[in-house]
């Protein structure tokens, strides 16, 4: 039987892809501030409760390990009176941390998919962009691997984009992974696209999927209210009964543009960019 994954260990390894996504400059060093991390089904259910707490301690054991990360670096230059790597900066913004449910095929209890992002300055080269550096790091089966990309910023980083409208204005999504959650959200829900808006709007209300082979889009409809692609219901995926919420896996296929409707009281204009 599969060992389910602790909450130390989760954090453990949020730190872990810190360290493996540092990026020196010249004057500095920059960590990258955004993380989604996965984790089987079985293991969300048993640490939603605590959820919040994980997220806190993560942002404390990033910061402690910036400050030793930043001493240990001090200390050498001091030692062999030369310059080392740059000090290490804090993201501007605060660590951002998001712990989701992982639905591929493959993953089993205790398995720690991790996925970060690293916004770049532009190069000083005329007509050369900003980019985006993305860490992917995976704690499967018991063992750790972790890879890097770079990918130009903007919509050609990424695979949608989502522009929509809601109580806080126009707002613009760039989808930069492989699966995001929409909705609400709320303390025990994590989304990627946090509307603000009338609680017709599930805090979880649809998740959407990119399938890296083909680059196709499928959504799967977890609200109450339901939600529809170009005027068309799609298939809920799940079952409410006495308070309870069963997922039944069931996805509908996206076009490659699409207006997205929630509830009927909020609606999205999907469009894909066609990487594959």
């Amino acid at each position: 039987m599969d060992r389910p994954a602790t909450a130390r260990e989760i954090i453990l390894e949020i730190v872990r892809n810190m360290r493996e996504g540092l990026e020196p400059l010249h004057y500095s060093t920059l960590p990258p501030s955004i993380y989604h991390v996965y984790l089987h089904a079985d293991d969300v259910d048993r640490l939603r409760g605590i959820l919040p707490r994980v997220v806190e301690e993560a942002r404390q054991a990033l910061d402690a390990e910036l400050d030793r990360l930043n001493r240990a670096s001090l200390a050498e230059r001091m030692k062999i009176a030369r310059r080392g790597e740059p000090k290490i900066s804090a993201p501007e913004g605060g660590w951002q941390i998001q712990i989701l449910e992982n639905t591929d095929e493959d993953v089993n209890p205790g398995d720690i998919v991790i996925y970060s992002e690293l916004g770049l300055p532009a190069k000083p080269e005329f007509g050369a962009g900003s980019m985006t550096k993305r860490i992917a790091t995976r704690r499967m089966g018991g063992a750790t691997s972790s890879s890097q990309t770079y990918e130009p910023a903007g919509d050609q980083g990424a695979y949608a984009v989502i522009e929509y409208q809601d109580n806080g204005g126009r707002r613009t999504y760039r989808m930069t992974k492989d699966q995001i959650v929409v909705g609400r959200g709320g303390r025990d829900y994590w989304t990627d696209v946090k509307l603000d808006t009338l609680p017709d709007v599930s805090r979880e209300h649809f998740r959407l999927r990119r399938d890296p082979a083909t680059g196709k889009f499928y959504l799967k409809d977890l609200s109450r209210l339901g939600t529809t692609i170009n005027g068309q219901p799609a298939p809920s995926s799940v079952d409410f009964a006495e308070g309870d919420k069963r997922d039944r896996n069931v996805e509908a296929p996206v076009p490659d543009t699409a207006r997205i409707g929630l509830a009927g009281v909020l609606f999205l204009d999907f469009r894909s960019t066609s990487h594959g």
